[in-house]
């Protein structure tokens, strides 16, 4: 068994993305559409080389399309929650964001008949009321901020930062945090969005390998590549994430879910 792990995360928004930020046209929802058609083939690739993933998704999205969520929890794959309406708790009011997790948390159960280990904040943007909220739903983890590159930590409560005072941090909770990266996320590299985006797929790879091969070089660790079936869905990148895959697999990586991660660091 190896001990340099990857985590392949799908944030499935879908249409959840552009109805949360008030783009409710017909061409900004087609954008979303494609998520649907996106993740019939990723779940297609991920059954014929025999990768499991996590999967987080919006309330609104089982909501919108339960055939194809029910499809994600058919195929063993684990579901987390990533908020109803997709919007950053930082934007709203504790009770508010007691609201979006709960009615998330009801549409996960009527839709999919499933109970989420772990939560991926919409934006990777956490409140100063998330940790308590989670942990008071039963939540094992979280995935949504960046405090190291390749190992789960616990994520702190009752931090003091100021603009003008060094940070008083607070004390390491509960819940633990299974770490993410932009630089590891296909959004900001291939989506159009506000003028960014739309680079060469086999250069972005190129970086993902790069940082699985520094991976190796350490005793242990794991990676987590967050992906959105509307943009890594694309012929040319699902293309990519094939051959990423197969070159991560021949260079030993074990592909396991979130949860399975966790499972593994939090016993270490």
């Amino acid at each position: 068994m190896s001990n340099h792990y990857v985590c392949i995360t799908l944030d499935f928004d879908s249409v959840s993305l552009w109805q949360a930020m008030g783009q409710l046209g017909p061409s900004a929802i087609s954008r979303g559409e494609f998520g649907a058609v996106a993740a019939d083939r990723l779940l297609d690739l991920f059954t014929e080389l025999g990768v499991v993933t996590t999967w987080y998704i919006p309330g609104m999205t089982v909501r919108t399309y339960p055939q194809v969520c029910q499809r994600i929890v058919a195929a063993g794959h684990e579901v987390g929650h990533h908020g109803y309406r997709h919007i950053a708790p930082g934007k709203l009011a504790k009770d508010e964001e007691a609201e979006e997790l709960d009615r998330g948390l009801l549409a996960l159960h009527q839709e999919l008949g499933v109970k989420p280990f772990g939560y991926r904040s919409p934006a990777w943007e956490l409140s100063q009321h998330s940790v308590e909220l989670l942990l008071d739903r039963g939540f094992i983890y979280d995935s949504s901020l960046m405090g190291h590159d390749m190992l789960p930590y616990r994520v702190r409560q009752g931090d003091v930062v100021t603009q003008d005072e060094p940070i008083q941090f607070g004390q390491p909770s509960a819940l633990w945090e299974l770490p993410i990266s932009w630089s590891q996320d296909d959004f900001p590299h291939f989506e159009y969005f506000r003028g960014s985006g739309l680079m060469n797929a086999d250069g972005v790879m190129q970086n993902w390998l790069e940082d699985f091969a520094y991976l190796l070089e350490q005793d242990t660790g794991v990676l987590t590549y967050t992906l959105h079936p509307f943009v890594i869905g694309r012929g040319h990148r699902i293309r990519m994430l094939r051959k990423f895959i197969l070159s991560l697999a021949e260079q030993g990586a074990e592909f396991i879910t979130a949860k399975q991660a966790i499972d593994r660091f939090s016993s270490k």
